[in-house]
């Protein structure tokens, strides 16, 4: 049985308990929150659980084997790594770090500690995208030849982050995944439309070898809230509409077939192909519920998260030089491979 711990009962936290809780192989034992109302709202649904407006005290708990951290992304680096050294594994909401360096270090620390360290990059973990997964490894699409990505709302803004940090990173990660292989650039633009704040919408794009591109468009100032994601592939392509209630996923049997001209060699042929849709069948459980029995697990058999600690850290890598993009009006940013140091 694992024992767990959840630091931060906000937005998030409450999923975070409720899923645990609900996983077999798991006890959640204690919750942490600054704000007396929060612990009250867990006393109230989980009696048995302890509460405490201190996070310390659950890194100094010596039956609790691992915590979830769902706290704002300026302080995931000091708490992660604190209860890395306190013996505990981790589940980190995301972003894993603001930087980079700090993305390493919490890896070589877990590393070190012989710790499961875990991104709770929820969207991996979906059926839909999953799915998705298979459909690309199967070659079922044929080359892939772009990712395109919508997602925005109205709301929630964030001090601490802009608007890629909260919302791009849900792409990013599952480009991570998806995609047969990393991006060597990425470029951005964005706008902050209120004083002293963070960007509220910004543009991404990734470059890839072999004629694959990657954009994500994000946005906290939409009138309506979109989550929609276009793939194509040199056999079929897929819609993927995560707001959609039952048919999620839909692969398309259209594209383009190109042909020279025999007699003329500056003369293409570009003929439509239009085939059938295909609606395929998902995985319903909730992608949370899918992601803790994950973690318990990894913790359990001792093995590495499909989002360990090496996936979050590309994902920053990505966000950090995004950002660094949007500050110099797009200039693309060229992407190394980082290398941990044991």
């Amino acid at each position: 049985m694992v024992h767990i711990g959840v630091i931060g009962y906000g937005y998030w936290g409450p999923n975070l308990v409720r899923n645990f809780a609900e996983t077999p192989g798991c006890k959640v034992i204690a919750v942490t929150d600054l704000r007396p109302e929060r612990l009250s709202a867990v006393k109230q649904r989980y009696p048995y659980v302890k509460t405490t407006n201190d996070y310390r005290d659950l890194l100094t708990n010596k039956d609790l084997d691992a915590v979830a951290i769902a706290t704002p992304c300026s302080t995931h680096f000091k708490i992660a790594m604190e209860a890395l050294k306190a013996g505990k594994h981790v589940l980190l909401e995301k972003p894993l770090a603001t930087t980079k360096e700090k993305a390493s270090l919490l890896i070589k620390e877990a590393d070190r500690r012989k710790r499961v360290l875990m991104v709770d990059h929820t969207f991996v973990y979906t059926g839909a995208v999953r799915r998705i997964k298979e459909l690309i490894k199967s070659k079922e699409l044929g080359d892939i030849y772009y990712y395109d990505a919508v997602r925005v709302n109205l709301g929630l803004f964030q001090h601490d982050v802009n608007v890629i940090w909260d919302l791009a990173v849900h792409d990013v990660s599952v480009i991570d995944y998806l995609l047969p292989m990393r991006p060597y650039a990425v470029s951005a633009t964005g706008m902050s439309h209120v004083a002293n704040q963070p960007e509220n919408i910004a543009y991404l794009t990734l470059f890839f070898k072999n004629r694959l591109i990657a954009h994500i468009h994000v946005n906290w100032l939409a009138p309506v809230k979109v989550r929609r994601t276009l793939i194509g592939g040199s056999q079929k392509m897929i819609v993927y509409d995560d707001l959609e209630p039952s048919e999620k996923v839909k692969v398309y049997d259209k594209g383009i077939n190109v042909k020279s001209d025999a007699k003329s060699i500056y003369k293409m042929l570009v003929s439509y192909r239009t085939g059938d849709i295909w609606v395929p069948q998902l995985d319903i459980t909730e992608a949370l519920r899918t992601e803790a029995a994950h973690f318990v697990n990894c913790i359990e058999k001792k093995k590495h998260p499909i989002t360990d600690g090496e996936s979050g850290l590309r994902v920053v890598q990505i966000l950090e030089a995004a950002t660094k993009s949007i500050s110099c009006k797009g200039r693309p940013i060229k992407l190394t491979t980082m290398k941990i140091a044991k």
